[in-house]
């Protein structure tokens, strides 16, 4: 029974045998495999993580589950999680794992949103490559540093790259951890992903509230694309925008992408008239936050193997809604 009259429909608990170790203790003998217990919220309301977890292990006592969380036993949506009012929303899958505490990730420009067995989305700070490049094989990357993470937890983990954000653009981006994710994603990428929206801080005034820009973009030697009439020298991108406020000499504009070209906000902000500040390269000549002032707030999509609508926002970075003298949520 659930308390409060709430209820809730769970699946019949999962148990999932996993081969994973703990980074010290792989090769030991007498390793134990993990044993985890998973369950789904399939009620349409929401519950604090310790409420549910009662529900869910009704033999257990508090002060015990209080200890799996204080010792990172569970997961919420892929996630570590030690907040004992954390909110389980309809939809939501718990993990507990009998038999160690979860691998946890620390990375002071990447946090982990959301992780399953075929998909981990983060947020990247900026000033850090999303994946390696030829011009940059030695520096640290987001792949990089996310695949040495997942192989400590399993040698045999995989972790395969499906699109990428620029070095200084922060935000969300998405890599695949299983075969079966990545031929999904590689070849129904567009029918996948359901929205990506970017916001970003824009010199001078743009004039019209809405709008698009859709023309070919190509790349010259020197790594710039730009726009061309050629039609066999570009290829099609569409950039929809919507201003989100005015001030102090600069707009804060939102951005979906209808293509995924490489700078393609960059470019179409330019061809706008009103270039991303601190984007030198394509022509901006005032930087107030300091850095390329783009991000990536929003992305959805349908998951690739279980198809579930997955949806992940991040809000407004404050030194944005501050270029524009302006309190955004």
């Amino acid at each position: 029974m659930i308390k409060n009259g709430t209820l809730l429909l769970i699946n019949k608990w999962l148990l999932k045998i996993n081969l994973m170790a703990s980074y010290g203790d792989r090769n030991k003998r007498g390793f134990k495999e993990d044993r985890i217990f998973a369950w789904e919220n399939r009620g349409d309301s929401s519950l604090p993580l310790m409420e549910f977890l009662i529900n869910m292990r009704p033999d257990s006592k508090r002060g015990d589950i209080k200890k799996w969380m204080k010792y990172g036993h569970l997961k919420l949506n892929g996630t570590v999680t030690k907040a004992f009012d954390a909110e389980v929303k309809p939809g939501a899958v718990v993990e507990f794992n009998s038999t160690r505490p979860f691998p946890e990730f620390h990375h002071h420009r990447i946090e982990i949103v959301y992780e399953d067995d075929d998909v981990l989305v983060i947020n990247k700070g900026y000033g850090l490559l999303s994946v390696p490049t030829l011009s940059h094989k030695k520096e640290d990357n987001a792949y990089e540093i996310l695949r040495n993470y997942v192989k400590g937890v399993n040698p045999r983990n995989k972790l395969f790259i499906v699109h990428r954000l620029d070095r200084d653009t922060s935000g969300l981006m998405m890599f695949a951890k299983s075969e079966e994710a990545q031929n999904v994603l590689r070849h129904n990428w567009n029918n996948i992903i359901l929205e990506r929206l970017y916001v970003a801080v824009l010199e001078g005034n743009l004039e019209q509230d809405k709008g698009f820009v859709k023309s070919r973009l190509a790349e010259n030697s020197q790594f710039v694309v730009y726009a061309t009439d050629n039609p066999d020298e570009g290829r099609i991108a569409v950039t929809h925008y919507e201003v989100v406020g005015r001030g102090n000499g600069f707009t804060l504009a939102q951005f979906s992408l209808d293509t995924g070209r490489k700078n393609q906000i960059r470019v179409h902000a330019k061809q706008l008239g009103h270039p991303i500040a601190g984007d030198k390269k394509y022509g901006a000549t005032k930087s107030p936050i300091h850095r390329l002032a783009l991000h990536a707030r929003t992305l959805r999509f349908a998951h690739p193997v279980t198809r579930k609508d997955m949806n992940f926002e991040t809000p407004i970075p404050p030194k944005f809604a501050a270029a524009i003298r302006r309190q955004m949520k």
